[in-house]
């Protein structure tokens, strides 16, 4: 199991950039929930994951993002996920959420998706 982190940073525009590192599963989906949760009452529901450091993601995980999707949609936001690597993009891909999040390779086009 690799170390978990989080990081949040501001962007202009009202959007916040969530960099995450390592796996992304059932005993590290409820800190990244807790991040968002902290986003979402401060008002921010702009938000881009930075998944190219997450070699793996669980259902749990997945279940995070769409619960996000739900908050940020209701609430004229939207949840974009940037640079997935290999292993992740198939996970997202077999859930059918390539259809669902907003997926770009760099920030320039996740700052786009809310222009």
């Amino acid at each position: 199991m690799s170390n978990f982190s989080i990081n949040v940073q501001q962007l202009e525009g009202n959007i916040s950039k969530i960099d995450i590192g390592g796996y992304l599963d059932a005993h590290t989906f409820d800190e990244f929930e807790s991040t968002l949760i902290d986003l979402f009452d401060e008002g921010e529901y702009k938000i881009i994951v930075d998944m190219s450091e997450v070699p793996y993601i669980s259902s749990a995980g997945a279940g995070v993002f769409i619960w996000a999707h739900s908050q940020a949609n209701n609430n004229d936001g939207d949840i974009v996920i940037m640079k997935p690597s290999a292993n992740v993009s198939e996970v997202l891909e077999l859930l059918g959420l390539d259809q669902v999040f907003k997926i770009v390779s760099n920030l320039e086009a996740g700052l786009k998706t809310f222009a």
